[in-house]
């Protein structure tokens, strides 16, 4: 059987990963997965027909040895997504881009860091009451506050203190998030194969499962998926996998991200999904 590598982080915590689920339709398909942690030392990576980036949930915290690590596989051995795909996609200035392009995306301002007396500021240039702020390379809502202006004044100290020289985003808050939740699209080479919807728990915004949220299976009405096709098609290329997240604004979907490095793919949550990733994966290595 033809080897293919998992990459995935060395320690799990509480995280919630389903890639397991994609290996026994591999297994009917001829191939063996291992799962690795990407920064794993001494890893032949020439050993394996595909290495796919996974569960690598803590690579934020190690940004350049990870995109090495990447170059350092894909130098020897197929690598998906690509590293070139990676590079783009960990800085969510691509949202800016995407929407240079006509997509629609979430009002956002961006600065290289914030200096003491500046947040409230912002709030005047995004033209909005409600804001939510982050780092601009950051996972699992690490780093992100939802904030009015009020509470804005009282954590400014230290909102501030944290973005002093750290590069940050900040995005109209969206309600729709709160009262619906917000919608993940996966496309498998390049093809719709499932969506969930992600509502937070009460009194939070944050739609991660590991705070809480409650994760359902949806079909998305038209709005939404031309929505995500659209964003996806702009990426140029052709991917192994991606996750457009979306929320509802009124008559239309604004993409809040796209994932095309290590997001969640949520295999478990459409039973045809697993086969359909192994099916993706075959193809490409066809």
């Amino acid at each position: 059987m033809r080897r293919i590598a998992f990459l995935t982080l060395a320690e799990r915590g509480d995280f919630v990963i389903d890639d397991d689920l994609a290996i026994a339709p591999l297994a009917e398909r001829g191939f063996a997965v291992e799962t690795i942690p990407w920064n794993a030392p001494d890893v032949d990576w020439s050993r394996y027909a595909l290495v796919v980036v996974r569960s690598t949930w803590d690579y934020q915290h190690h940004a350049f040895d990870f995109v090495d690590t990447l170059e350092e596989i894909e130098s020897v051995t197929r690598l998906c997504n690509s590293a070139a795909i990676a590079r783009w996609n960990m800085r969510k200035t691509y949202l800016r881009e995407l929407a240079a392009r006509g997509v629609p995306t979430v009002p956002t301002i961006w600065r290289d860091g914030l200096a003491r007396g500046g947040l409230l500021t912002l709030f005047d240039e995004l033209g909005s009451e409600e804001a939510v702020i982050k780092p601009v390379m950051s996972g699992n809502a690490e780093g992100a506050w939802r904030l009015d202006r009020r509470r804005a004044r009282e954590l400014a100290g230290v909102i501030e203190a944290y973005f002093h020289g750290r590069p940050l985003m900040m995005q109209a808050f969206e309600g729709a998030i709160l009262t619906e939740g917000e919608f993940s699209l996966m496309y498998f080479g390049g093809t719709f194969s499932h969506a969930i919807l992600k509502v937070p728990k009460a009194g939070d915004f944050r739609v991660q499962e590991e705070h809480g949220s409650d994760v359902r299976a949806v079909t998305p009405e038209p709005a939404l998926r031309a929505t995500g096709d659209t964003a996806m098609a702009c990426v140029g290329e052709r991917l192994l996998y991606g996750r457009a997240d979306l929320v509802r604004h009124g008559e239309e979907f604004r993409v809040m991200e796209l994932e095309l490095v290590e997001p969640a793919l949520y295999l478990r949550m459409e039973p045809g999904a697993p086969a359909r990733f192994a099916d993706a994966i075959a193809a490409l290595l066809a």
